[in-house]
């Protein structure tokens, strides 16, 4: 007689935790004051920072910036769990950059049992490393609270006084938007067809050779398949586009920026303006 021990789930040490996936162009659902946003202000509100953090890359704009970061996304109420999980090959890459870079030396300098330890290159490369994970923060934040079909349209309303200068600003506003509306739909396609692929059943093959052969065939029959479910795809959303009064309705919206929207802009640039002011400070008083 079989005992409920021996028909138990596997002990704590044998579980392994599922990744969580990197999702992206998919708006976390709810409603706060950073989805109400327009987008042309959330775009703006990156743009504005990343210009920032490329002039002043300090500690002091990547705190500021940082901090708002966060302050927004406790605002929009973004779980924890929209976070992906760090794969250890990355994590093992970030510790040996930052031991090289931590071999460069530098200023400043400790004692150390008699010798001397230069941390500069250690710091910087943990700054560059807080600088990209801002930065991932400023896309991801917008990517949590942002409608893909309200990003065309906003592109073409900043991009307005551009058509003075016979810039298509609408044609790339629709190609903009076509191409966040189908990044995700294609990758949910190749999924798919890397899953079906896995499970075809397969001849072990002899040799060296043999098994190059068979990953060549594999990568080229999959890359057919893409390609074909691509331009399907690629037709059904015309089909669908015409039917709806064509691209022009793409890149049309009414939506403008509201008082809201001009309250998060000022706060923009005030942050902007004390991470320049106090870096510039730092810069003279060195």
């Amino acid at each position: 007689m079989t005992t409920a021990s021996s028909t138990s789930s596997p002990s704590h040490g044998q579980t392994r935790r599922n990744p969580r996936p990197v999702v992206v162009l998919v708006p976390i659902p709810g409603t706060s004051p950073i989805h109400d946003l327009w987008a042309g202000t959330k775009l703006l509100a990156v743009f504005g920072f990343s210009v920032l953090l490329t002039f002043y890359p300090g500690w002091v704009a990547i705190g500021l910036v940082a901090a708002l970061v966060l302050a927004a996304a406790r605002i929009a109420h973004i779980p924890r769990g929209a976070l992906p999980s760090v794969p250890r090959w990355l994590w093992v890459i970030l510790a040996l950059g930052g031991i090289t870079a931590a071999l460069a030396g530098g200023t400043p300098k400790v004692s150390v049992g008699g010798f001397e330890l230069g941390l500069g290159g250690g710091l910087n490369f943990l700054r560059i490393t807080a600088l990209s994970i801002v930065l991932l923060g400023l896309g991801a934040m917008v990517s949590w609270t942002t409608n893909v079909a309200e990003i065309g349209p906003a592109m073409a309303s900043l991009g307005r006084p551009l058509r003075r200068l016979r810039i298509p600003v609408d044609e790339w506003a629709v190609a903009l938007a076509l191409a966040l509306r189908a990044f995700p739909m294609l990758i949910d396609e190749f999924q798919v067809l890397s899953a079906a692929r896995r499970l075809r059943p397969k001849r072990i093959p002899r040799g060296r050779k043999a098994r190059r052969r068979r990953h060549a065939l594999e990568l080229i029959d999959l890359l057919s398949a893409a390609i074909t479910v691509t331009l399907r795809r690629a037709d059904e959303m015309g089909d669908a586009i015409t039917a709806r009064g064509g691209t022009g309705q793409i890149s049309a919206n009414p939506a403008r920026p509201r008082l809201a929207d001009w309250v998060a802009l000022a706060i923009v640039l005030a942050v902007s303006g004390a991470a320049v002011a106090l870096e510039t400070l730092l810069r003279t008083t060195q």
